[in-house]
């Protein structure tokens, strides 16, 4: 069985950073290509970043240069470093494997406010 375990989530002021964990179980986490997506009241899900396994990266237009994606296979841990925050990334964050967005943990909430 798959799951998913996002943590590292708050509420933090708007140039804030936060660091952003997901523990993975049940697949082999370093043959997975993973990413990070989010979702925001009143909105649908969006796409934030992809690490492939090969550790290529790629990240939607606003997060570039403030968010970084890596992973650490030997803890099957996928991770998400948010500095330079902005209350438009207020959302609930979510780990999935890129090949299905809606297999998801239960998130984390990050809330960017002063």
């Amino acid at each position: 069985e798959v799951q998913l375990v996002e943590s590292g989530g708050g509420l933090v002021q708007p140039g804030g950073s936060l660091r952003l964990s997901c523990v993975a179980s049940g697949f082999t986490f370093r043959s997975a290509d993973m990413s990070w997506v989010r979702q925001s009241p009143g909105k649908g899900l969006e796409w934030v970043s992809t690490i492939w396994r090969d550790d290529e990266t790629a990240y939607q237009d606003s997060v570039e240069g403030r968010f970084t994606i890596s992973r650490d296979n030997v803890k099957s841990t996928l991770y998400l470093e948010m500095n330079s925050l902005k209350t438009e990334d207020t959302a609930v964050y979510y780990c999935a494997q890129a090949s299905n967005f809606d297999q998801r943990g239960q998130g984390t909430q990050v809330t960017v406010s002063s």
